[in-house]
């Protein structure tokens, strides 16, 4: 006989977990207490969104399920954030949820929520587990809906009372992937269209990735001498310095990349669903029918033909797609496309050079040159949502696989969180967390959490004093009338220090590459607190610029 609360954490175990992420709560005592006798690491958050984007990030890195833990009610709305995220960016995960005893249930107890309501819009699956003997199907059934098609969150819910029942149980399994594979004559006619193109391109999105995969479609592409895009905030799927790479097909996209995409004879999109932010609002491609001839792989069959009707519908995840290329190739000669590949890789390359001046003391275009020269191909960058991730999108060139942990969803408060992950997913790379002040406060107090586990990131804190994309928007829209989106900040620099980390703040160009110096030497968490002018709201023009018109 095993409680409810120890058949959860030996669900766990069979499947594989080595670390949750959690905000304890009263209501799953009995899961932390059957925790305690385990190996899996529990880390201790400070905030419920703040612990469900670190289990995203652990999903988003590994392709196994991140799973977070937190009570009901407040615990649970918190965390939703996370589930958004998570939903959005197709990433595997978790979250259960301590829900009220069952004799309580519909009579708006204390915290009480009906999740399967309530959550259903921001998860694949909402289940809750009444009988404690059914825990081992109900985690097993979490796990592969988590991972199976178009990977996403699932939430589970233990009523108090569940957890310290006492029953029967067959022991816990590990769930088996599901797997989707093209079939031959899909590749052939894959084939075909491209022999037959002028004009190709790819655009490679999504997850279900791996590192040998990435590598393989990059070989496909050389080859085939293919132009490749990524799409937005996916910029790890390919070698930005591979000469067939094209561009961020994202926010803010090179205008000579948005042309090719648009004059394009064929777009291959592999993973993703290029939905609103890369598609430039559905503009790129026509909806519901292209005018490019259009191949598209997904592992979910339900995305195919749901926004783009393809010429080639193909369900596969992207690791299955790829491993059936290897066979095919050019008919011999060089490719149609070459000289086109070699230009738009050019125009990427003058794209993504950052400007040497600025207003202000302070020139972001310096700074990111001297992070591209001094850090490893294999740093991890994470980030949150504003305009300042426009330097690490637009002026960083990734290099490899897993090196990139940023909401697409764009949710604010993301890149704090992704660092703590991150780093204790890979303790021997060095993370680099980019977030904007307002950006920051969204889940600073997760600064906490990383000095608890001394976890040595650094934050480069963005600081123009403003919500800058609002204040940008605003000042085209409605000029001059300057509404709801100045802030008052603490000085970041000390809280690092109050906190027990390493604080700097630049306040003119030259002192930034010191004042990194001196945080990475330290080994300790740090905050670099870099006071930004609000004027460089973009690279190239200035909030004074874009309110004259």
């Amino acid at each position: 006989m095993k409680t409810g609360g120890q058949l959860i954490v030996e669900a766990l175990v069979a499947n594989g977990v080595k670390r949750i992420s959690c905000v304890p709560g009263e209501s799953y005592l009995a899961v932390l207490d059957a925790l305690h006798d385990t190996d899996i690491d529990v880390v201790v958050c400070r905030q419920e969104g703040g612990a469900a984007m670190m289990a995203d990030c652990w999903g988003r890195l590994t392709g196994e399920p991140g799973i977070c833990m937190v009570t009901r009610g407040p615990g649970a709305t918190n965390a939703s954030a996370g589930l958004h995220v998570a939903r959005q960016d197709s990433i595997p995960m978790i979250l259960f949820i301590g829900q009220v005893q069952r004799d309580a249930r519909e009579r708006e107890a204390f915290q009480e929520i009906e999740y399967r309501r309530a959550f259903t819009e921001v998860a694949k699956w909402v289940g809750e587990i009444d009988d404690p003997a059914r825990i081992p199907e109900f985690v097993t059934r979490a796990f592969a809906v988590a991972t199976s098609g178009r990977p996403g969150p699932v939430v589970l819910t233990l009523p108090e009372d569940m957890l310290t029942e006492s029953t029967e149980a067959p022991p816990a399994r590990a769930y088996q992937p599901v797997e989707s594979h093209p079939a031959r004559g899909q590749i052939a006619r894959l084939k075909e269209l491209l022999a037959a193109a002028k004009q190709p391109i790819a655009i490679l999105g999504g997850t279900r990735w791996s590192a040998e995969s990435v590598a393989e479609f990059q070989r496909f592409a050389e080859r085939w001498r293919l132009p490749v895009g990524c799409s937005f905030r996916r910029q790890m799927l390919f070698d930005h310095l591979n000469p067939v790479y094209a561009g961020d097909v994202g926010i803010g996209i090179n205008p000579a990349l948005a042309k090719e995409i648009k004059e394009a004879d064929l777009v291959l999109l592999v993973g993703g669903r290029f939905s609103e932010m890369p598609s430039s609002s559905y503009t790129l491609i026509d909806v519901p029918y292209p005018r490019q001839t259009l191949v598209h792989v997904h592992p979910d069959p339900a995305e195919l033909g749901r926004v783009y009707r393809p010429d080639l519908a193909i369900a596969a995840s992207p690791r299955d797609f790829v491993a059936a290329l290897d066979d095919i190739g050019p008919a011999g000669g060089e490719p149609a496309c070459s000289a086109r590949t070699a230009a738009m890789h050019e125009a990427y390359l003058k794209w993504s050079t950052p400007p040497e001046k600025g207003p202000g003391d302070v020139q972001m275009g310096p700074i990111m040159n001297w992070i591209e020269a001094n850090t490893a191909p294999d740093t991890i960058f994470t980030n949150g949502a504003g305009n300042y991730a426009t330097w690490l999108h637009r002026f960083h060139r990734f290099r490899r696989y897993g090196t990139q942990a940023a909401p697409a969803s764009g949710s604010m408060g993301y890149g704090l969180p992704a660092a703590v992950a991150a780093k204790q997913l890979h303790p021997e790379r060095e993370v680099l967390c980019f977030a904007g002040d307002g950006c920051f406060l969204m889940h600073g107090q997760e600064f906490a959490t990383a000095i608890r586990y001394q976890l040595p990131i650094i934050v480069l804190v963005i600081n123009n004093g403003i919500y800058g994309t609002i204040r940008m928007h605003q000042e085209r829209e409605y000029p001059g009338r300057v509404s709801a989106t100045d802030l008052t900040n603490p000085d970041f620099a000390a809280l690092a220090r109050a906190y027990g980390g390493h604080g700097e703040t630049v306040e003119r160009t030259e002192e930034f590459a010191d004042a990194f110096l001196r945080a990475r030497a330290t080994g300790k968490p740090a905050i670099i607190e870099i006071k930004l002018d609000p004027e460089a709201i973009t690279p190239t023009r200035t909030l004074t610029e874009i309110r004259n018109g």
